[in-house]
């Protein structure tokens, strides 16, 4: 009775409690810091239930998937219900490069910095031939619901690699709800990066229902293989993952080679491993050699640097708010419990050893080696050996034969412990991925200015800055040389001027300031927490600056170089 109960009044808590929630006061620390008492009782009662009902063999499924959809809607659905517009400035980018994929019929022209995505189109064009097809005017119709709908789609394939390698309902529903616990990345969001990733699970998904496994034993005289249409499928996949996103097409032959290391495995996956490694080849020498060829010293460059390109994601961690540091080092604490936990399982749980789960725990490390990407290639490592790993955590915490309501009350405060660092790396810089919608209008007005106009930000944090990028040549402060930086924390306005040095009547700059721009050179210190303010201030005193647009979050400034006779 209680599994039938805590559900729909957990749920029934969640929407009410988000209710007058004051996205206003987020600082430090985000979402955290604003959602009332009555969120975090119906998480709780979520995972309660949830624990109850894995007691019980009677379970049926529909309950198991009730409530980890549950889990999903809390977790991903409460930033799509509770903010007027679209989450997360990288959502907005990709939204403008799908419009511009569909203004310039294919191929963005004068893409500059952008021109990467031209190079893995897929994901783009993917979602421009829905637009053209169903007559929407934009993904923003969508893509703010793209978090939750994403992991939902990516239960399906989380289940059938599970189900490849136990018969226990209990602990693959138990690995499911792990998995989505832990899985603090953020890397959900509308993005070819969510999309190659969903694919890479069904992919790996599809290997691992081929291969012979403790859960599913076959007779000696079974053949092993792929039929013409399986295999066919599974190159269609690889094909998509590969035309729409640089790393995953790494990950996923990193994954293949691991799990061909048994003798066992490798009639079902060298065929595989072998055809993602020619498409990726062919894809690399062609529509991408720009990119590759431009960058290949640096991508042998970082192989020589092991250490460096391992640490580069946990550095910088001085200049940040204080509620930052904490967030950083709670993520990486949950990150570490769940490698630890998953080395336990394989030393404890005998079985787990003839998987390939522990291989594709292992399988990203190689990459995590090779390069730094950006600092972010440890935290896409975790992402990718989190599908595997849940099921190890899962194995450990879910054998329920012996006593299980002890164990309820043993493993529902683990389970909740999981979810509290989950929620501070996924909420906890929210307070610079919203937007309100007066910053939503000062994007647009900037980008619907001339076309050759200059449009300035301090970082990324505004929304639709680059919604005609291949028509605004845009400069971002933050991510400047470091010389640059250092000038403009001395003196913003200082460190300004040299980006405007050519701007013209006819083509003039546009200075975009706002409310969430502030809140991100609070929260990251890649510049000092007041630089928006006392750039504003600077600005309003200067000559050749005219106030062009201005509300509550957000001001736009234009400017003229007066040397070239656009003074006022």
């Amino acid at each position: 009775m209680w599994v039938r109960v805590a559900l729909p009044v957990s749920l029934g808590l969640w929407l009410a409690s988000l209710r007058g929630v004051d996205l206003g006061r987020m600082k430090d620390l985000g979402l955290l810091q604003v959602l009332p008492v009555v969120f975090w009782v119906a998480l709780g009662l979520l995972a309660l239930g949830f624990c109850t009902a894995l007691c019980d063999r009677r379970t049926p499924n529909g309950w198991f998937a009730g409530y980890v959809l549950g889990l999903i809607a809390v977790i991903h659905a409460t930033p799509s219900l509770l903010y007027p517009t679209l989450r997360y400035g990288w959502a907005w980018k990709h939204v403008a490069i799908v419009d511009a994929v569909i203004r310039n019929g294919g191929t963005v022209p004068n893409a500059g910095k952008l021109e990467l995505y031209n190079q893995w189109p897929g994901f783009f064009q993917l979602n421009a031939f829905f637009l053209q097809a169903t007559g929407l005017d934009s993904v923003l119709g969508y893509a703010a619901w793209t978090p939750p709908v994403f992991n939902a789609l990516l239960l399906a394939p989380l289940l059938l690699i599970y189900r490849a390698v136990t018969r226990d309902r209990r602990l693959i529903w138990g690995a499911a709800w792990i998995y989505y616990s832990c899985s603090w990345v953020g890397q959900d969001y509308f993005a070819p990066q969510a999309f190659a990733f969903l694919l890479f699970v069904t992919l790996i998904a599809l290997v691992m229902a081929q291969l012979p496994t403790s859960a599913r034993p076959l007779p000696a005289a079974t053949p092993i293989g792929w039929t013409v249409g399986r295999f066919a499928v599974v190159l269609l996949l690889e094909g998509v993952i590969i035309c729409s996103h640089p790393l995953t097409p790494l990950m996923m032959i990193s994954a293949l080679v691991a799990l061909s290391l048994p003798r066992r495995n490798r009639r079902v996956v060298l065929p595989v491993a072998a055809g993602a490694v020619l498409l990726t080849a062919v894809w690399d020498t062609t529509v991408a050699r720009p990119y590759v060829s431009s960058n290949l010293h640096q991508f042998l460059g970082a192989l020589v640097q092991p250490d460096s390109n391992v640490v580069s994601g946990l550095a910088q961690l001085g200049t940040a708010a204080p509620g930052q540091v904490e967030v950083s080092w709670v993520d990486r604490g949950l990150s570490a419990a769940v490698f630890l936990l998953a080395a336990v399982a394989f030393l404890t749980r005998r079985w787990t050893r003839r998987t390939g789960l522990p291989l594709l725990v292992l399988a990203p490390l190689p990459l995590l080696v090779a390069n730094a990407y950006g600092g972010e290639m440890i935290f896409r490592a975790y992402l990718f050996a989190l599908p595997a790993a849940a099921l190890l955590v899962a194995a450990l915490f879910f054998p329920w034969d012996r006593r299980p309501l002890l164990r309820v009350l043993a493993v529902t405060p683990v389970l909740l412990a999981l979810l509290g660092g989950l929620l501070f790396g996924y909420y906890g810089k929210e307070a610079a991925n919203y937007f309100t919608k007066d910053e939503v209008a000062a994007g647009r007005f900037a980008t619907s200015t001339r076309p050759g106009s200059l449009i300035v930000s301090v970082t990324s944090a505004v929304p639709g800055l680059v919604a005609h990028y291949d028509k605004h040549p845009h400069v971002q402060l933050d991510e400047q040389e470091l010389s640059d930086r250092q000038r403009l924390a001395r003196n913003p306005l200082a460190g300004l001027e040299p980006f405007l040095a050519h701007t013209t009547a006819a083509k003039p700059a546009y200075i975009v300031l706002s409310r969430a721009q502030a809140a991100e050179c609070y929260l990251n210190g890649t510049l000092p927490a007041d630089t928006v303010q006392r750039l504003e201030s600077q600005i309003e005193k200067a000559h050749g600056f005219t106030t062009v647009f201005r509300n509550k979050d957000a001001v736009v400034y234009r400017y003229e170089n007066p040397a070239k006779g656009g003074g006022r």
